[in-house]
């Protein structure tokens, strides 16, 4: 686990790490004040307050969601090529060391970073709302488990691109994949809205699609929106479904995954790993 401890070691030195760090706690500050200001606007109606405070929780949540996900972009961008780049890889390799165990470790050392990050923040705001207003969440372990691995899916994207292209365009790539994957969410939405089949499929087929690097969005907004739906208060799913309203809101879920979401999910991570170490090991360093 050496290349673990290094890569964590690294991380923790990082300028990029504190930032994200000061700016977080910025974030939860800025929350937590919007949220004490909000508490006696919420209205006398308890279902009604309830809504409300959903709708703000679960939007401070997406937006966590977001810093993840760039998190996650920032750390795999150049976890292979810029190894190489600077010439590291040479002399770590030179040593005992096989090319698939060093690039697993590496993958490992940051997921624990960005799955940490993720829990920490998610939970940080579910305390926030709980201890404000009393918030009480429907699953909140499956909610934050799934936005666990919507960021832990973009990480592993980001460190397959990084074995075959260059930092730059490995985050350009990620990033146009994560936001082709929104896009897709958002088109799945209004297909659902209007009641247009074509749409709707066209969302669905675009979010889980795995073809080339660059139409890889990969599951990362259908897990965004079943973490949404169990990080919601009962009342708000409850007033979802007497307005008909299936596809919920432009940004979030009513209802959790399917099982064979969850499990396609989990297998994109390790799938991308074994194509990633195929890539490495025949790689020209």
């Amino acid at each position: 686990m050496t290349i673990v401890r290094a890569t964590l070691w690294e991380a923790a030195k990082r300028r990029l790490l504190l930032a994200v760090a000061i700016l977080s706690v910025v974030f939860v500050a800025v929350f937590t004040i919007g949220f004490l200001f909000a508490r006696g606007r919420l209205g006398a109606d308890p279902i009604e307050a309830e809504v409300a405070a959903t709708i703000l929780t679960v939007l401070g949540l997406y937006v966590a969601s977001f810093l993840a996900a760039f998190l996650a972009l920032f750390l795999s961008a150049g976890a292979v090529s810029g190894e190489i780049d600077s010439g590291q890889l040479h002399a770590v390799l030179a040593r005992p060391l096989s090319r698939w165990s060093w690039l697993l470790q590496r993958w490992f050392g940051m997921a624990v970073v960005v799955t940490a990050y993720t829990l920490v923040l998610a939970g940080a705001l579910l305390l926030v709302a709980r201890w404000v207003v009393g918030y009480q969440a429907v699953n909140p372990l499956a909610g934050l488990a799934l936005m666990a691995l919507q960021t832990l899916t973009l990480l592993t994207l980001g460190v397959f691109g990084s074995t075959r292209l260059s930092t730059l365009a490995n985050g350009a790539v990620v990033f146009f994949a994560f936001g082709l994957a929104w896009m897709a969410g958002f088109v799945e939405f209004v297909g659902q809205v209007i009641d247009n089949v074509a749409m709707e499929r066209v969302g669905i087929v675009t979010s889980l699609s795995s073809g080339g690097v660059v139409n890889h969005p990969g599951p990362s907004d259908a897990l965004w929106r079943g973490a949404s739906a169990g990080l919601s208060s009962p009342a708000f799913l409850t007033a979802a479904a007497f307005g008909g309203d299936e596809a919920g809101f432009p940004f979030t879920g009513v209802a959790l995954p399917s099982v064979e979401l969850v499990v396609w999910s989990v297998l994109y991570v390790p799938v991308l790993l074994v194509l990633a170490v195929r890539i490495f090991n025949r790689r020209d360093l």
